[in-house]
């Protein structure tokens, strides 16, 4: 617990001005932090996984057989319990891409430490601008503005896009939004925005509700200028996060994980934000 608690100290310490609440909580053996941890608000920003979800590449359908089952008979091996195979590409439901997935010799998801899997969560808010455009792309002037009201955005956090898309999960001729020429249209990053983040304020990874970081026309053609470029600064991100809607812009925190199979290049995610 100890352990887990210094990383998330300095996962705080690293958003800036908050070296007081770190001093306060080594003072008092971290008690205050645990009645802080007790009294928080905990988001779920992840999609149930179950067959029929919207699925990344991959010729197979992601598929859970049952192989032992409380009710004997019901499974394919002897016995009772409750085990389940799973198979799925690692690109399935709200999961993490590591550098490699896009950048050959890029890192897997064992090289991604833990220190940066629990980060000081940024939301940024265009889900109005995308009810009037799903093919909406954020730009600087909207980070611009969110920085005005909210202050600069600090090195070392995640910066989340918030589109509301996830209300269309999972529905995927809903998440596609095909039009009558067979042409995808849903929101996405823009070039500009991910340039910003990863050199002006050095943030450690982004996450959206899309299932890819570029906008749906680009990815029905299998084009991803976006994600390669944001993969190729040596930073990782989440996809198909859901509950975006009830965070606030800033002051939570975000808690990463996943499992850790070796030389990974993506894998399902658990992904949720305390508040508080």
């Amino acid at each position: 617990m100890k352990n887990w608690l210094n990383m998330i100290f300095v996962a705080v310490a690293a958003a800036g001005g908050y070296l007081m609440a770190v001093k306060n909580i080594n003072e008092n053996n971290g008690s205050d932090f645990a009645v802080t941890l007790a009294n928080a608000s905990y988001i779920e920003l992840t999609h149930v996984m179950h067959e029929g979800i919207p699925s990344g590449p991959g010729p197979e359908t992601p598929s859970i057989d049952m192989l032992l089952s409380h009710i004997e008979g019901e499974g394919v091996m002897s016995g009772t319990g409750s085990i389940h195979r799973y198979s799925f590409p690692g690109q399935w439901g709200t999961h993490v891409d590591p550098p490699i997935h896009f950048i050959e010799g890029g890192r897997t998801l064992t090289d991604i430490s833990l220190s940066e899997m629990v980060l000081p969560l940024i939301v940024l808010d265009v889900s109005d601008k995308v009810r009037e455009n799903p093919d909406y792309q954020i730009s600087l002037q909207d980070v611009a503005e969110w920085e005005d009201v909210n202050g600069i955005i600090p090195e070392k956090t995640f910066v989340a896009l918030r589109t509301d898309w996830s209300k269309r999960w999972p529905d995927i001729d809903q998440i596609r939004n095909w039009d009558d020429e067979g042409k995808s249209h849903s929101p996405g990053w823009s070039m500009e925005v991910l340039k910003y983040l990863a050199t002006n304020r050095n943030v450690t990874a982004i996450g959206h509700e899309t299932m890819d970081t570029d906008t749906g026309s680009l990815a029905a053609i299998g084009e991803y200028p976006l994600e390669t470029y944001f993969l190729a600064q040596d930073k990782y991100q989440i996809e198909n996060m859901t509950a975006l809607d009830q965070l606030p812009p800033t002051g939570a925190f975000i808690v990463a994980t996943w499992a850790l199979p070796k030389d990974g290049d993506g894998f399902p995610a658990r992904v949720f934000a305390i508040i508080p």
